[in-house]
């Protein structure tokens, strides 16, 4: 049954936003068992119960059902499992949608340094795949989840614009700037109504055990060695997953087709520091971290402007970082049942790393 948004506050800004929104929606997500995606649904839901979800996603590594279980017998919410790189079956779910948010990616730049391929089948061609669908269904909107990755490594006094020129350093990050061209590209030759977003590094409840926040949790309350790259003195802004989220569900109602948006909350920390601070609430020792070689293509510094979408769509960060930081600890801390079955020998015994001093 297609669900009516007029009774939920979405429906009016939807229909007297500059996109022309239907009256009634359905929404596919990709991604939607991973930890962007998993949050970006809980939120939307939350925000409009009857709001009809289809969840596309492969049930690779950092997936996890349990992520949404609360709501996986709901008459309104759809699990596909497959690839959004599957050309049949991403025709098939896009003739019953109105609008997509993609959020299915690989994230983790080790994996794509290593092995680089499943990061532009992936990122790259899924992409593609899921516009080309899009382009023959006619979706009203197509959301497209980026990074900051994509416009390589700020110099001390730069923070990106939307219209600053890419520059990848790594696979995952090329995977990911060959998709927002493809994005582009869709908009200006067929008249798909794309929108562009580019978040710096998420944290938050359900992260994967292999992220840097996770991870420096899980081995601390472990007591085994943190492992930190090079002199820890790289540079990112973090911003809490649900501020992340908010901002895609005013930029999937008020977004401009063929726009860019960076979202960030200003929370720039140094990686050594950032750790620091999790083992202060952790009441864990310094002497945990360990200092390894740093890895190829190493970004220093990520920093992105988020006027654009501050002042154009009225969103704006709510979860000061430390508050949001003691919670993310807190929920690690309560939940070991979500991230025991998850981890593995490299995130939670002892691993030999090639120790820089």
């Amino acid at each position: 049954m297609i669900l009516g948004l007029m009774n939920h506050g979405i429906g009016t800004t939807l229909l007297t936003n500059r996109a022309g929104f239907k009256t009634r929606m359905k929404v596919l997500v990709t991604g939607g068992l991973g930890f962007i995606g998993s949050e970006f649904i809980r939120y939307i839901l939350n925000k409009h119960n009857d709001l009809k979800i289809t969840n596309l996603d492969n049930l690779s590594y950092g997936s996890n059902p349990a992520n949404l279980k609360h709501i996986e017998n709901k008459s309104n919410y759809q699990l596909v499992k497959g690839s959004i790189a599957d050309k049949n079956l991403v025709t098939k779910i896009m003739k019953d949608v109105d609008a997509v948010v993609n959020i299915a990616a690989e994230t983790h730049v080790d994996r794509s340094i290593s092995t680089p391929r499943p990061f532009f089948e992936s990122n790259t061609l899924g992409t593609y795949t899921l516009l080309e669908a899009a382009r023959k269904a006619d979706i009203d909107r197509f959301l497209h989840v980026s990074t900051d990755e994509i416009y390589g490594t700020a110099s001390q006094n730069k923070s990106f614009k939307e219209s600053d020129p890419i520059n990848p350093s790594n696979p995952y990050s090329a995977s990911k700037a060959a998709a927002d061209v493809y994005v582009a590209a869709y908009h200006t030759t067929y008249g798909l109504k794309t929108i562009i977003t580019r978040c710096t590094n998420n944290f938050g409840h359900y992260q994967f055990p292999e992220k840097l926040i996770p991870k420096t949790i899980i081995r601390a309350l472990s007591n085994v060695e943190i492992p930190i790259y090079g002199s820890g003195r790289q540079i990112r802004d973090w911003i809490y997953v649900t501020d992340h989220c908010e901002a895609l569900y005013i930029t999937l109602q008020r977004g401009i087709p063929g726009e860019i948006y960076n979202i960030s909350a200003g929370n720039e920390i140094e990686n050594i520091a950032l750790i620091e601070k999790i083992l202060t609430i952790l009441e864990k020792p310094k002497k945990l971290i360990q200092f390894v070689a740093d890895r190829p293509g190493h970004d220093m510094r990520y920093s992105l402007d988020s006027t654009k979408i501050t002042e154009e769509l009225g969103w704006k960060p709510k979860h000061p970082f430390e508050e949001a930081l003691k919670e993310t600890v807190r929920w690690y801390i309560s939940n070991e049942h979500w991230w025991k079955p998850l981890t593995d020998e490299k995130i939670l015994h002892p691993t030999p790393w090639k120790l820089r001093w």
